[in-house]
């Protein structure tokens, strides 16, 4: 970027960062942007450049416009790829074809969950239906797979495409396959009718598991009212409130919470039978054996041994004693700090147009690298709303992708979501060390998806293999637990003394510790999630969980509760949540090999990009991993990554800090 175009961009922000309280404290201008309460500005002339600077978007109608276009432009790419000879351009038809029905789903599937108005979420909810039903449509559409075909079929052709080329044919065709398009008229037919009605019961679901239990208010001791959402006579109770420090606020609200609820438990169930039914149809044994076909090698870990050796006791963070540290100005500072060196790019925050983003408090980043210029935007969703998910979540918006129409790259776009709490008068949002790493993690796949430079937008970002997409969020876990990172920007938010050494140390090791309580954690979701996807066992969900968390996580089941109507990730991550695990694994011998030393080593930051977030998934995962360790990793050193989690040598990580 050039001297000239980076000055634009202070002047342009420095409004913005002058708001700020200064005490002290001097924050960076990204810092400042988020330790400043959001103003609004009122232009009555302004244009309503829709949602996402779509125009269409600009009122909730909208969207039928842009599915309307949308499909249009599909049915002409659809007659080009069956018409065109087989060759790298049937490639890029299929590309064109799923980038634009991506570009209107994507968006769609955010705001039918995040958008405060109901007649938007309505709107989206409906045209992510429409969208999912044409996709599955395409996906035993004989003709198109035939296209599709004639190119793998044909040795000479393939030889001549590049990698990446066929590579993304190949998953295409994989996406055929597992769609049934090898079945009848008939069954095919019924396997369309499967992933329709499994559109609906996943929305069913994923709708359910956010929503708020409520109980009545004179159920709950007055003075704790104030913990909650109220509703009338009804107190609302959307999350856990894991880090309240009242031991009652924390038991009532993982009682109600996770109460039963009979219509979403018939939903997870009719669901998983669907699913069964669907795997068995297009010729698996089950759904977990039908997910797991075309991701890295499953390893064989022996669950309860590594279950087994788990002993660590949490410590006691106090997170009251850090949050003034941890304000978001500083965090976002720090990812801004950690990124410049690592990278050579930037966090710079915009002003949203009228109309571009769903709520006033959202915030807008563009993502500048030194010298490539504007890689992309994220948006960012932060703050708590009573109608918004309480889940931190990272989408997709409008993937990237060389576009040869234009000659151009086509820049991503992203949003992260989480549930921080609001600025007060006094204080800018504080984050408990908790929240500080989800933000850490989240910015990782953002990141993902900004670095990544693929030539087809199907294979953009985190648009890869599921046990690969977590990888670069978890990786970002272990710099938010470096006390070299840490240390760089935890300062207290009035008046600017950095976080105490100690303290450091302190909250590092812990988190070291909590990482391995974490990874047992996930072992027992992964074998819940593995169970639920096998053959069916004629027992409740219910009854399932109680069985897996005593042997798994050991932890005694709570009466009256039901945790996996809460499980959201069986949706995205039906059967192939011990992603989690094989992505911690990966992530684990990156940092121990590459960045511990040096977590800031800026020759490690490039070669991360250039061997792992680069190509999102138009590479095989396994040869991604190989080129950063430069050295193929064996099965055994999978087993020791996960093992040594669990095992972490505290006495050399506190000599380390201490030096």
């Amino acid at each position: 970027m050039s001297a000239c175009k980076r000055l634009l961009y202070v002047v342009k922000h420095r409004s913005l960062w002058a708001q700020v309280r200064r005490n002290v404290t001097t924050w960076s201008p990204v810092g400042a942007a988020f330790n400043a309460k959001p103003h609004r500005r009122l232009d009555l002339f302004e244009k309503n450049v829709g949602l996402f600077g779509v125009p269409e978007l600009s009122c909730p109608a909208g969207f039928q416009a842009a599915a309307k276009t949308a499909l249009k432009n599909t049915q002409r790419l659809v007659e080009k790829a069956c018409s065109s000879p087989p060759g790298a351009e049937t490639v890029e038809c299929f590309d064109q074809l799923s980038d634009g029905l991506c570009k209107v789903a994507d968006l769609a599937d955010f705001i039918k969950v995040a958008h405060p108005d109901p007649a938007f979420r309505e709107a989206a909810e409906k045209t992510c239906v429409d969208i999912g039903t044409v996709v599955e449509k395409l996906n035993t559409n004989v003709e198109l797979c035939k296209s599709l075909k004639n190119l793998l079929d044909n040795p000479n052709i393939v030889a001549q495409l590049d990698p990446d080329t066929r590579r993304v044919a190949e998953l295409f065709m994989f996406d055929f396959e597992i769609s049934g398009i090898h079945l009848d008229d008939k069954l095919r037919k019924e396997a369309v009718g499967l992933h329709v009605k499994l559109l609906d019961l996943n929305n069913e679901f994923l709708v359910g598991s956010h929503m708020p239990n409520r109980i009545a208010r004179s159920a709950i001791p007055e003075h704790l009212h104030l913990h909650f959402a109220s509703e009338g006579s009804f107190i609302q109770v959307g999350g856990l409130h894991a880090d309240s420090p009242d031991d009652l606020v924390r038991e009532i609200a993982y009682r109600i919470y996770l109460y039963p609820n009979a219509d979403l438990m018939n939903c997870l169930e009719e669901l998983l039978k669907c699913r069964h039914k669907l795997a068995k149809l297009v010729g698996y044994e089950s759904y977990g054996h039908r997910a797991l076909k075309g991701t890295m090698e499953l390893m064989p870990w022996d669950h309860p041994f590594l279950s087994g050796v788990l002993r660590a006791e949490r410590y006691n963070i106090e997170p009251s004693l850090y949050s003034p540290y941890f304000s978001l100005g500083a965090c976002m500072e720090g990812l801004n700090n950690l990124f410049s060196q690592l990278y050579g790019v930037s966090l710079m925050s915009e002003h949203p147009s009228a109309g571009e983003v769903w709520s006033e408090d959202v915030r807008k980043l563009a993502v500048v690298h030194e010298t490539e210029g504007l890689l992309g935007y994220i948006y960012c969703d932060f703050f708590h709303r009573s109608d918004k998910p309480h889940q931190d979540c990272h989408f997709t918006i409008r993937g990237g992708r060389w576009c040869q129409e234009t000659s151009q790259y086509q820049l991503p776009v992203v949003v992260l979501m989480l549930s921080l709490p609001h600025p007060s008068k006094s204080a800018p949002t504080l984050l408990t060390p908790g929240m500080m790493e989800n933000l850490f993690h989240e910015m990782g796949h953002a990141m993902h998806s900004m670095l990544g430079r693929t030539r087809y937008q199907h294979v953009t970002g985190t648009r890869c293999s599921t046990d690969f997409a977590e990888v670069p969020s978890i990786l970002m876990e272990y710099f938010a637990t470096d006390y070299r990172v840490i240390s760089q920007f935890a300062r207290h938010y009035e008046t600017g003394q950095p976080l105490p050494e100690s303290m450091v140390a302190r909250l590092c090791e812990s988190k070291k510790v909590c990482g391995a309580a974490d990874t047992q954690l996930q072992i027992f979701y992964a074998v819940l999630d593995q169970i639920y996807h096998s053959k069916p066992h004629n027992r409740s969900t219910t009854d399932i969980l109680k069985d897996m968390q005593q042997k798994f996580y050991g932890l005694p089941y709570t009466p009256n509760t039901a945790w996996q109507l809460r499980f959201s990730h069986l949706i995205g991550y039906g059967a192939k949540y011990y992603s989690y695990l094989m992505s911690r694994a990966v992530a684990s011998m990156v940092w121990k090999q590459c960045f511990v030393q040096d977590p800031l080593n800026r020759d490690m930051g490039e070669r991360y990009r250039r061997e792992m977030l680069a190509h999102g998934g138009a590479k095989e995962p396994m040869l991604m991993v190989e080129g950063m360790l430069q050295r193929r990793p064996t099965i055994e050193d999978f087993v020791d990554a996960l093992v040594s989690e669990l095992n972490p040598n505290f006495e050399t990580f506190i000599m380390d800090s201490e030096s």
